[in-house]
């Protein structure tokens, strides 16, 4: 497995670029010294530079529907989608056309501006992609933006979902190369810069991130940050998922991280990742509203809007009105 020092990327070994601006190769011990700083140094840097390219007020809204549950092969320590654990989610069929437009119009009534759809599947076939490409172009035909995550992905898989009009591809690194191997053993790292590849070279734009709390160290906390910002293009939106313990996987009863370290992880994203959108994205029903707030302080502008993340809890839509109430904050 590679170290975490080692740059693992798409393509090039050039600076990455994010909208055709150069942008700043991070290495882990610059990230790592981010952390470290005195947390007011941080939030300050992390706000300015949120500032500096976004609305510091606005939050984009997306609402995460599992069109596909259950009964993944993948042995991936987190999840309770995987047949390989005993969590109580049971297998189930792709879900019906009519059932996700309803879903996504109820979002879009809710106030989410984007509409993602996972499946629990290793790779899907083309027939499925087939089914999903239908379902994504329903959905835009009400005016939301797409994103699904449905494994990984053949070339022409991502360029048939780019011609159903898909906006983004969610498809996580999850961790650190050095790490991973220690949450993951159906997958290589290189199985998922791959699929960002025929993501990217079809077009589409790029969801990707990861998960902390999952018992990596410190150094590899930022090697995961380094991995997203150092890519040829940084992923446009980058949830940042803080685990979720689910009974029956390898991770349940883990320590939970910091709750101020989180924050932190959010601020450096926001810090080596300044066009991106910064999603605060699950753990947040376990968040106090005050270490939400400090999320939206140090940079993240995006959130799941909505009671369920695939099969995991979300905070319901009348506490995060309530939240964006309180704190002045508007939907976008």
């Amino acid at each position: 497995m590679e170290s975490q020092i080692t740059w693992v990327q798409n393509k090039s070994n050039t600076a990455p670029t994010h909208a055709g601006e150069a942008a700043t190769r991070w290495t882990v011990e610059q990230i790592e010294a981010l952390f470290k700083l005195p947390f007011n140094d941080l939030m300050f840097k992390a706000q300015q530079i949120h500032r500096e390219n976004f609305n510091p007020n606005q939050v984009q809204l997306s609402t995460l529907l599992s069109i596909k549950t259950g009964g993944c092969p993948e042995d991936c320590a987190y999840c309770p989608q995987s047949a390989k654990y005993d969590t109580g989610v049971e297998a189930e069929k792709l879900m019906p056309l009519n059932e996700v437009l309803q879903a996504a119009q109820a979002a879009k009534d809710k106030g989410a501006s984007r509409f993602c759809m996972g499946a629990a599947w290793r790779s899907p076939k083309d027939h499925q992609i087939e089914q999903v490409a239908e379902m994504v172009t329903a959905v835009k035909g009400l005016g939301l933006e797409t994103c699904v995550t449905l494994g990984m992905l053949k070339d022409q898989q991502a360029k048939a979902l780019r011609d159903a009009g898909l906006d983004y591809y969610n498809h996580n690194l999850d961790t650190s190369p050095d790490f991973y191997g220690d949450i993951i053993s159906t997958r290589t790292y290189q199985d998922r810069l791959d699929t960002l590849d025929n993501v990217r070279d079809a077009g589409i734009k790029v969801c990707c991130g990861g998960i902390v709390g999952m018992g990596e160290t410190p150094t590899q906390r930022a090697g995961l940050i380094a991995q997203l910002a150092n890519m040829e293009t940084p992923p446009e939106s980058v949830p940042i998922n803080n685990l979720v313990q689910v009974e029956g996987t390898p991770l349940a009863g883990r320590e939970e991280l910091d709750p101020l370290e989180f924050v932190r992880t959010i601020a450096v994203a926001r810090i080596t990742m300044p066009k991106s959108y910064v999603r605060l994205s699950a753990g947040r029903e376990e968040m106090s509203e005050s270490t939400q707030a400090l999320c939206f302080l140090a940079g993240a502008n995006s959130i799941f809007y909505g009671e369920k993340l695939l099969v995991t809890d979300n905070p319901d839509s009348l506490k995060d009105e309530l939240l964006f109430k309180k704190l002045g904050l508007q939907s976008v």
